[in-house]
């Protein structure tokens, strides 16, 4: 049996040499040009099993390729390289029919693990390529980093799909762009986007606000109103903080998502539920199900492709590029110019982030409003960042004055626990419940002091380090090696 051969395009001598030495190495064929049209001549005779392009070439764009290499050879793979690194560039690889999109620089183990599972795929698996994105908009996510280079990819694949999202991330992370992204690049790009925050409704309005309702199916229910759900028919469906949505919707929701219909509050007659659901909260919903607060069946139902969004102390590398995507916005809107000092950047990405890309760029608008200087040095930085700790210690003030006793303070989550089961939510195994409630951020902020060292936080917690062991896995406490 032949060699499989692989067809690689790029104008960067260099790269083509070490991807020609690599897949070699891996027992591959492999042919490189830097031209788009000796690429596409080897398409048309038939050569090659496998595509590798660049999307920037001297005589053609690599994602323009990529529509007539489908139609010329419907199994072709076709694995798109950029140095752009954008979600711009990912969706329309990925629209356009790519197998797979790569970032540069690009990690030789990934690439060659990516080629071994795209000559191994099937071709009736391969996705048809969507509707092309024509418009250049601002991109709605910023960042080059490893980590959102796994988002921009998460969310290409998505676009060719209606499948429900689960996105999780703390406060500030961009949760609700990451809906938005997967609605205006998706298969539902003409239809309306209705987003729902579900903390902010009172809980005896939910299902009326989700399902709407009838006229006189309650005191001052005086016309019929459409509920989300039709309001976002033939687009998306945006529940935010899903993990604050009480019980009773809780079961509401699922029947929906279980039977595609609904009915009204007050009606009868079913209605089809034409929506694409993606759904986000910063909670353990995991966790909330073992408090009995969240129902497991409709986590499922729910997390069918989980997107997990990092904070931004995980992707520090993205911090000037934020800061000053963020400066320009502020310029746009009528604010001076502003340049960064590299001090300040150096500033900005050693610290902590509690409020994320949104506590950014709330300080950049800031530092534009109020310093007549037109370069933002780290003493500026240091100065807004020491006053916004201040503030944040003098609203923890009155809980860290009051020293309630931790007794107190269990006793009064306890009774908190204990209440969810009048509304519904049967309770059971509510010792062990409670005890993994305590147990839970013990080990994880005892696991956080040792910078992960497992030995030292048995010692600090009198345990045996097996016995440590297995209670991080019946927790399923993350531990990561370094972190402060």
């Amino acid at each position: 049996m032949p060699l499989p051969t692989i067809l690689v395009a790029d104008d960067d001598r260099s790269i083509r040499t070490v991807l020609s030495q690599a897949l070699g190495r891996a027992g591959y064929q492999v042919r490189t040009t830097a031209s788009a049209a000796t690429l596409w001549q080897w398409i048309e005779e038939g050569e090659g099993d496998l595509v590798i392009t660049d999307v920037v070439m001297p005589d053609e764009n690599g994602l323009d390729l990529i529509p007539r290499i489908k139609r010329a050879r419907p199994d072709m793979r076709v694995l798109v390289m950029s140095a752009q690194s954008t979600l711009m560039t990912a969706v329309k690889a990925t629209q356009r029919g790519a197998f797979e999109y790569l970032p540069k620089p690009f990690d030789l183990k990934e690439l060659l693990a990516v080629v071994e599972r795209a000559l191994a795929a099937p071709a009736r698996t391969l996705a048809e390529p969507a509707a092309p994105l024509e418009s250049e908009e601002r991109m709605p996510l910023i960042g080059r980093s490893m980590a959102m280079q796994d988002i921009y990819r998460i969310i290409a694949r998505l676009t060719t799909s209606d499948l429900t999202v689960m996105i999780n991330g703390e406060s500030g992370t961009g949760k609700e762009l990451v809906a938005r992204a997967l609605h205006d690049y998706g298969r539902r790009r003409g239809g309306p986007f209705v987003a729902v925050n579900m903390a902010a409704i009172p809980r005896e309005l939910i299902e009326s606000e989700l399902f709407g309702h009838e006229r006189g199916a309650f005191t001052g229910a005086t016309s019929r109103n459409p509920g989300r759900f039709e309001q976002a028919a033939g687009g998306t469906l945006f529940l935010d903080e899903i993990g604050d949505m009480p019980p009773e919707a809780q079961t509401r929701l699922l029947r929906v998502l279980q039977e595609g219909e609904f009915t009204t509050v007050g009606g009868r007659l079913p209605i089809r539920a034409n929506v694409r659901i993606v759904a986000a909260t910063h909670r353990d919903l995991r966790q909330s199900i073992r408090n009995g607060t969240f129902r497991e069946d409709l986590f499922y139902r729910l997390n069918v492709v989980p997107i997990r969004l990092p904070p931004l102390r995980e992707r520090v590398e993205d911090i000037p590029l934020l800061a000053r995507h963020f400066l320009d916005r502020s310029r746009e809107g009528g604010l001076p110019a502003k340049i960064l000092a590299d001090g300040a950047i150096e500033r900005l990405q050693a610290s902590r982030w509690p409020g994320n890309v949104r506590e950014l760029e709330n300080l950049m608008r800031r530092l534009a409003a109020l310093y007549p200087q037109e370069t933002i040095t780290a003493d500026l930085v240091d100065q807004e960042l020491a006053e916004a700790a201040s503030h944040d210690q003098e609203a923890e003030a009155p809980e860290i004055l009051a020293k309630e006793p931790l007794a107190d303070a269990v006793a009064r989550h306890i009774r908190h626990f204990l209440a969810s089961g009048q509304d519904g939510m049967p309770l059971h195994d509510i010792y062990d419940r409670v005890i993994a409630e305590v147990e839970r951020p013990l080990i994880q902020m005892t696991l956080a002091a040792t910078r992960g060292n497992q030995i030292k936080a048995a010692a600090m917690l009198g345990l045996n380090r097996n016995t440590l062991r297995k209670k991080i896995r019946d927790l399923e406490i993350p531990v990561v090696r370094g972190v402060s």
